[in-house]
This record gives structure tokens, sequence and C-alpha cells, in this order.
């Protein structure tokens, strides 16, 4: 089965930097189109940063210029590099990837990780 495994979370003060990485294993062929989410207690999700299978990426404008997605397609694994961190980046950050595999013919599979802490304050 696929597993998406997040980690890189921990608690920093404000403008303090972290690097997420979401690592993807499995059976699988390659990975497309992949998001980062944020979860805070009482909020709706929120989508922060999107990379496609091409590379192209977008971000949420709250924190645009501040955070960087990549991925590096040998290890499977994409990553998020955060800068300049506020308290309001303060969630549960969440790895949302598609998955192609042999089983499914070429068509992409969609798959969550657990999501990691990321803590901002003084």
């Amino acid at each position: 089965q696929v597993q998406v495994v997040e980690s890189g979370g921990g608690s920093v003060q404000p403008g303090g930097s972290l690097r997420l990485s979401c690592a993807v294993s499995g059976i699988l062929w390659d990975i497309d189109n992949t998001s980062w989410y944020r979860q805070s207690p009482g909020k709706e999700r929120e989508m922060v940063a999107y990379i496609s299978h091409l590379g192209t990426e977008i971000y949420a404008d709250s924190v645009k210029g501040r955070f960087t997605i990549s991925k590096d397609n040998a290890k499977t694994t994409v990553y998020l590099q955060m800068s300049n961190l506020k308290p309001e980046d303060t969630a549960v950050y969440l790895c949302n990837t598609d998955v192609t595999t042999p089983y499914g013919l070429g068509i992409p599979e969609n798959y969550w990780g657990q999501g990691t802490q990321v803590t901002v304050s003084s």
C-alpha cells in the first residue's frame, strides 16, 4: 500500500523557519499533483501550497513570498520550506498527493498524510 508521512514540524519563534517533508512510499510509479494544507482548531482546512506534476507552483496569498514548495522525484518526497513564520501559521500541516501506481493503470490515486504540527509562538 502507498503511505504518505509528513515530518519536520516543531515549535519555533516568530520569524523562524521550518522545512516540512512529505515522504511517499510503496509500490508507485510517480508523484503527480501535490498540495500542502493546514488545519487549526475552529478553522476550516486551508490549502497553502500546490505543485503540479510538471512543477507549476501555486500559493495562498497568506503565505506567498514566505513558503516554497518543491519535490525530489528520486526520493518521492515533497517539501515545504517555511520562512518568516508568524503565529497565525500555527497549525497541523497535511500533505495531499496524487500517485500513479501499476494497479491503477496509470490513473492517479489520491492520498493524505496524518499531518505534522507547526507551532509559532514566543
